[in-house]
């Protein structure tokens, strides 16, 4: 079964915006190609324990198992050792990443305490969007009681699309809460 944001994109958002842009193909428009979710634990990534519950919370929030990172380089002054743990990073493509983004847009972002909306100074010069979460309590597959600390993530998607235009208007097409330029 397809899920419901990717047919939403391939019945509406795609031909709307292959008019709005004047492209001449469907598959010229921006199109998401995956997601990245990366979760730092600095310090706390040398204790099994804590590496293990932010494992398995983030296998809850994606629906995949996480991959450990380590450290590249050794610096003292941020107390790291090369090939040590440094936190967890999931990707997500195809139907993962649709179902990912329907609950990141309509539940999860809507659960953050004094929310405004997204910036839109998160796009780098290829048109990809990145953000930050300082709770990742706020998705409901995460119990509150059950987590010994709140930690953040970055979500970083990315988009296939000419400039940082096309990626605006997927994104507010799927419903993305950005912050409008008159809003203070």
């Amino acid at each position: 079964m397809t899920p419901r944001l990717k047919e939403l994109y391939l019945k509406e958002i795609q031909p709307n915006l292959k008019s709005q842009f004047g492209l001449k193909n469907l598959y010229m428009g921006p199109k998401i190609e995956k997601i990245i979710l990366n979760m730092g634990l600095g310090l706390d990534g040398n204790d099994n324990k804590i590496l293990k519950s932010c494992e398995e919370d983030l296998a809850k929030i994606t629906g995949q198992k996480p991959v450990i990172t380590k450290f590249k380089k050794s610096v003292a002054n941020f107390k790291t050792r090369k090939g040590s743990n440094a936190g967890l990073k999931v990707t997500l493509r195809k139907n993962k990443m649709y179902e990912f983004l329907d609950r990141l847009v309509n539940i999860a972002l809507p659960r953050i305490k004094d929310f405004r909306g997204l910036s839109t100074n998160g796009f780098d010069k290829f048109g990809n969007y990145t953000f930050g979460v300082k709770e990742h309590i706020i998705f409901p597959e995460v119990s509150f009681d059950r987590a010994d600390k709140v930690r953040g993530l970055d979500i970083t998607i990315v988009i296939s699309s000419r400039n940082n235009e096309h990626s605006l208007a997927l994104l507010e097409k799927m419903n993305f809460p950005f912050i409008k330029k008159g809003d203070n």
